[in-house]
């Protein structure tokens, strides 16, 4: 009879990469002492039950230190791959399927960290024969990511309005637009902060005159602490505060496509799937339509339409004046030899959102698509209804799991979560999709970032619109003139650090020239460029004539910025 001894058990824990590298999984053994654990985690204690005893990795003697060294030195000089990515048990797949009866969609990490909708106690009442089928579409109400973006576009663009501009101690950069709407003789004001913009409206007959921005900024914002605002006289500064108001709206979304088939349960496994069945071609038809990338002129998601380097086809659709490119991993390319399938999973890893089809009983793991941005998963199977019932047709079912962080978002799956007709089940998944990415940016990674973004931008607007401003009255000051420059060329490229600091450095050059200030190397002026040769350079011609004439490229540092602002906004 044996004694009570200790266990290794095995848990899985991911360092994680961008979707282009993939990811990094290692098994490390931790010693616990055998616990009596409730019968729901039964699935879990098989997937991470080890199937032999670890042996040490280090002996004493000699000639084993030198064999170890021997090993470790042909490991660093081995295939990465069998280093970096995990595989599961060999015993695993068939003490799984041998638990019997459906598993359910999802299964949650060992470690938490997601939850599941519908949850694992409610899964034995889920029955495809219920009677319930869904909800109607018109219950499914699309979420918007910025209620208020459009309300400068809306009620300023086209009536006569001011705006203003300060930097508060402690607020930072604020820029103010103030409107009078005349036909309801009330005040419209917007303010712009770091954290968010504030809209309110008050009604003129509550003052006895107007009141002054600085009045204006604080009945929104009790914390203004600035004296005086400066009127904006820039021409094109309606353009600049419309792109930094709608810099996260966006029309256009992309959604990576996973094919799970039975007994995958490895990120290998299921980006490895290289051949479609009737079953998920028909479940991608229910999504979009297939299309062909060479010289496709819709919303593109990041594939290539030119060259074919991101295979020849994909999925697409227009939903409710969206676009929507599905990143099928089927049609992404398939490299041989690659167990990680990095073209694909640099695409799909990339995504925010992910739908699964599952093609079998298997469930579908949390965690095991490693991704620094994937915070959802929508999993769809496929399920027969009972014996004797009409049709005989399959029904699909769903599950939803995410990141902890990230908020719930409609619309409600309904109770069962089954689908019998393929248009409700369309614009569920497709409303659901949408929700799920806007949702999925109120997590913290996600906030933390666009925080980050929306306050270089206001900093950067402020201080465009200051130094224009002021070019227009004649009297550009030096500093504000290089705040505004140096904004630009850290937010408008693309390139890197070098290329950055290349712009900047050329920015600053020209920014002596324009100026007519002589530079210095070592204390001793340098003779000023003549201006026909600073004017060759386009970058210099948009400061020599401020005013109405200045080209349209001048709002570029905004416009481009949109679409870095998320990974959202590739097109």
């Amino acid at each position: 009879m044996e004694g009570e001894r200790n266990e290794k058990f095995i848990s899985r824990k991911r360092s994680f990469t961008f979707g282009a590298y993939g990811g990094v999984d290692k098994f490390i053994c931790e010693n616990e002492m055998t616990k009596p654990e409730p019968l729901e985690h039964s699935i879990l204690d098989i997937l991470d039950s080890p199937t032999s005893e670890s042996k040490p990795l280090l002996s004493t003697g000699n000639n084993q230190k030198v064999t170890e060294l021997f090993e470790i030195i042909e490991k660093l000089q081995g295939s990465r791959l069998d280093e970096q990515r995990c595989a599961f048990p060999p015993p695993l797949r068939s003490q799984l399927l041998k638990i019997g009866g459906d598993l359910p969609l999802i299964l949650p990490p060992k470690l938490g960290g997601y939850w599941i909708d519908p949850p694992l106690e409610k899964f034995a009442e889920t029955s495809p024969t219920s009677s319930h089928y869904g909800l109607q579409p018109e219950s499914y109400d699309i979420m918007e990511r910025d209620s208020e973006a459009k309300y400068y576009q809306e009620f300023f663009r086209s009536r006569y309005h001011h705006s203003f501009t300060a930097v508060d101690p402690s607020l930072g950069p604020l820029v103010l637009s103030v409107c009078l709407e005349e036909e309801e003789n009330r005040l419209r004001v917007i303010l712009r902060i770091k954290e968010c913009s504030m809209h309110g409206v008050f009604s003129v007959s509550l003052f006895p005159n107007i009141p002054s921005a600085v009045e204006l900024a604080k009945m929104l914002c009790e914390s203004v602490t600035v004296p005086r605002f400066d009127v904006v006289s820039y021409l094109k500064a309606p353009d600049l505060i419309t792109a930094f108001d709608e810099h996260r709206v966006s029309q256009n979304f992309k959604f990576g496509v996973l094919y799970q088939r039975e007994g995958q349960l490895t990120e290998e496994d299921i980006l490895y799937n290289n051949e479609e069945s009737e079953e998920f071609q028909e479940f991608l038809s229910i999504l979009g339509e297939t299309v062909t990338l060479q010289g496709f002129t819709g919303f593109r998601g990041g594939l290539d339409v030119c060259h074919g380097q991101t295979g020849s086809d994909a999925v697409f659709t227009s939903f409710h004046g969206r676009e929507i490119m599905f990143h099928v991993a089927t049609k992404l390319p398939f490299t041989e030899g690659d167990a990680q399938q990095l073209q694909r999973k640099r695409h799909i890893g990339n995504d925010i959102v992910a739908v699964v089809y599952q093609e079998g009983n298997t469930p579908f793991l949390s965690d095991v698509i490693s991704s620094h941005f994937l915070h959802c998963f929508l999993v769809v199977r496929r399920v027969r209804k009972g014996e004797g019932e009409e049709g005989g047709e399959g029904v699909f079912q769903v599950s939803v799991t995410a990141r902890e962080d990230v908020p719930p978002f409609g619309p409600a799956l309904p109770d069962p979560p089954i689908f019998t007709h393929k248009s409700l089940l369309r614009e569920f998944l497709l409303t659901k999709l949408i929700n799920a990415e806007i949702s999925c940016y109120k997590a913290e990674r996600f906030s933390r970032l666009e925080l980050r973004t929306r306050s270089s931008l206001l900093e950067g607007l402020q201080a465009e619109l200051s130094s224009r401003s002021q070019c227009m009255m004649g009297d550009p000051p030096v500093s504000a003139l290089f705040s505004s420059e140096g904004v630009r060329g850290v937010t408008e490229g693309s390139g890197g650090f070098i290329e950055n600091f290349k712009r900047a450095i050329r920015v600053r050059s020209y920014s002596f020239d324009t100026l007519g200030g002589p530079r210095k190397i070592g204390g001793v002026p340098l003779p000023q460029k003549p201006k026909a040769t600073t004017e060759k350079n386009g970058e210099s011609e948009s400061y020599k004539s401020p005013g109405p004439s200045l080209p349209a490229s001048d709002i570029q540092g905004f416009t481009e910025v949109k679409d870095h602002s998320s990974p959202q906004e590739d097109t």
